[in-house]
């Protein structure tokens, strides 16, 4: 079960711009916590004053997508997503979603335990739009391409979480949240990975999730 990790801070960049801007992330592995499967994957995490940064590295041989669009209901094939809790008194929590082509779904979520869903922001867009950027390795970036895996590259800017307690985060503030992945490549059960696996194969027992710490 991970403790924390820590996200350095760093200078605002433009994802999928230049390799070496990761350098000095930390990096942590995720955990298969359902269905089968051999591939690995692994998170990074940077932030800045305006944002919080979120790589994702996954083995893959068949990317498991059609070519859904944003807003889509991207769990349904080959993505990754992350859970962003910054007070965990509140029943809220940001999910994002990105699938190996690009496309991504930002939702607020309320969830009372019992039941939630997921609400996509208002007035998306400028300061308060995310930037993102994917890269297929050894294959094509085209839906159902043979491939070595992909990356995944995200960033959540403060003012989207506008509203929320804590946002923006200080030096030394801890965030509740998880980094998840889903891949479709078995027919049956997907296979899913957390880097928190105590939060379950669906991801939003947000109880459970990790703790992120702000260097």
């Amino acid at each position: 079960m991970p403790e924390f990790m820590t996200a350095r801070f760093t200078r605002d960049f433009e994802p999928g711009a230049h390799e070496h801007n990761w350098s000095g992330a930390e990096r942590q592995p995720l955990t298969l916590v359902g269905g089968e499967s051999c591939y690995r994957a692994e998170v990074h995490l940077l932030w800045s004053d305006t944002g919080l940064y979120v790589r994702f590295d996954c083995e893959d041989a068949l990317l498991s997508c059609s070519g859904l669009p944003d807003f889509a209901d991207l769990y349904t094939e080959d993505a990754v997503e992350l859970f962003l809790q910054p007070d965990s008194a509140l029943p809220l929590y940001f999910e994002y979603e990105l699938s190996p082509l690009g496309a991504e779904l930002p939702l607020l979520v309320c969830n009372n335990s019992v039941s939630y869903y997921g609400w996509l922001p208002f007035q998306y867009r400028g300061a308060r739009n995310t930037r993102r950027h994917t890269r297929v390795l050894g294959g094509g970036m085209a839906p159902f391409s043979a491939c070595t895996g992909w990356v995944a590259e995200a960033y959540i800017p403060f003012a989207l979480l506008e509203g929320l307690p804590h946002v923006p985060p200080k030096a030394g503030d801890r965030w509740q949240a998880n980094f998840c992945r889903i891949d479709h490549d078995r027919s049956g059960e997907p296979a899913r990975w957390a880097w928190e696996p105590a939060a379950g194969t669906e991801f939003h027992d947000f109880g459970k999730f990790g703790e992120i710490v702000f260097e």
